[in-house]
């Protein structure tokens, strides 16, 4: 997948570049939105996905962000991932609410950038992957159902999205603010045990050894 970054610190952009590059990654650099915009107009050079920040030279980042889902009514439809140091609710909601795909602040984790990137490239490829397999736990992502060795059941939606999460990182230690951020809808009462209620059920069905507890960290799910 071809990645645009849009990111007037050379350094940070530089860094980025040469993190996702290590992965599997192709990343094209822009410093200004005028020099993005020319990037995606031009079919040659157009990415598959965009890497966006807010804080741009030459034009404010949100502007940038409408005229590029703007783009749809004429074919153009790429994924957006702000990547940005506006970190207040007000800031995450106006992101999203402008047609932001996923909202990263900084600073940040190379390692969740890299997940976040691979959740969009699923989500975004041409051939739907409707399932996540580790081990033999089977998630169906379009039936919201688990399977597990010979049984099946269907996930009510928190539990769903938080097992998804855990999932398609095996190996990684999510805090449990992350996992809230996955669960929860911007306008809904969050409670304090909710994770650990949900991660309570879902080891009745995956089986207690699945899902990890790193006391004062997070969880993981076992590779």
């Amino acid at each position: 997948m071809n990645i645009l970054l849009i990111e007037d610190d050379d350094l940070l952009a530089q860094g980025v570049q040469s993190a996702l590059t290590n992965d599997k990654w192709s990343v094209s650099l822009a410093s200004r939105a005028h020099q993005a915009l020319q990037i995606i107009h031009n079919q040659e050079t157009r990415p598959d996905l965009i890497i966006l920040d807010l804080g741009l030279p030459d034009m404010d980042g949100v502007d940038l962000l409408h005229r590029i889902k703007g783009m749809q009514s004429d074919g153009i439809a790429l994924p957006v991932l702000v990547l940005t140091a506006r970190d207040s609710i007000g800031d995450k909601v106006l992101g999203l609410d402008s047609g932001a795909d996923d909202y990263l602040t900084k600073p940040f984790e190379v390692e969740e950038l890299q997940a976040r990137l691979r959740v969009l490239e699923r989500r975004f490829s041409p051939i739907a992957i409707e399932t996540i397999r580790v081990g033999s736990v089977i998630l169906d992502t379009s039936r919201y159902s688990l399977t597990v060795d010979t049984e099946t059941y269907i996930l009510p939606r928190r539990e769903f999205a938080l097992l998804r999460t855990l999932m398609e990182s095996p190996g990684r230690v999510f805090s449990r603010e992350q996992l809230i951020d996955r669960m929860y809808e911007w306008d809904e009462e969050i409670s304090s045990n909710s994770v650990d209620v949900h991660i309570h059920n879902l080891r009745k069905k995956t089986g207690a050894d699945f899902i990890r507890s790193i006391r004062g960290v997070g969880w993981l799910v076992v590779k």
